[in-house]
């Protein structure tokens, strides 16, 4: 009996911990998508921060980038471009959907299917975007930023840690 509930404790802990999110975007179904990444913006004052997801579609993959603002009248705008550690570089043009909802805005980025084969041989890098929006006295940023796929701000000569994120191995895994 002992062993039986051990290993029933077992298989429920496993189960839960290899949960895989979801992604949806306004209203369709839910596609299979790595976990959020938090990705450091320096030069974007808010915050510092964007929130990086990536799904896998029947037809290659999303890109979900959210970043919190200080009005609802800022948006990220116009084509994005990622980064890959290979110094290859995937260009997602605007295709205008958008969700705007407490304090953050949430742009949606497609990926074809050879790009998506791209993502899941090799780690993003970095990811270049804009800011778009009325600027003025005490309001958000606008302009390019770079978000890089850094775990922390900071860090010491001595961590030897792995100081980026594995996407490409998440990505794999979808």
């Amino acid at each position: 009996m002992n062993i039986k509930l051990t290993f029933f404790s077992f298989f429920l802990i496993s189960f839960f911990s290899n949960a895989q999110q979801t992604l949806s975007v306004k209203g369709s179904k839910p596609f299979p998508a790595t976990e959020t990444y938090t990705f450091i913006c320096e030069k974007y004052a808010f915050t510092g921060e964007i929130d990086v997801q990536i799904a896998k579609t029947d037809k290659g993959g999303i890109l979900k980038l959210t970043i919190a603002t200080s009005n609802d009248k800022v948006r990220i705008a116009g084509g994005v471009y990622v980064d890959l550690a290979n110094a290859d570089v995937i260009a997602c043009t605007d295709k205008n959907m958008k969700e705007i909802q407490e304090g953050k805005t949430t742009s949606y980025y497609y990926f074809t299917p050879a790009e998506f084969v791209k993502l899941k041989k090799t780690d993003i890098k970095a990811i270049r975007f804009i800011l778009t929006g009325n600027s003025n006295t005490f309001g958000n940023q606008t302009g390019y930023f770079t978000a890089v796929n850094k775990k922390n701000y900071f860090s010491t000569a001595f961590d030897q840690s792995k100081k980026s994120f594995d996407t490409a191995a998440a990505i794999s895994h979808l």
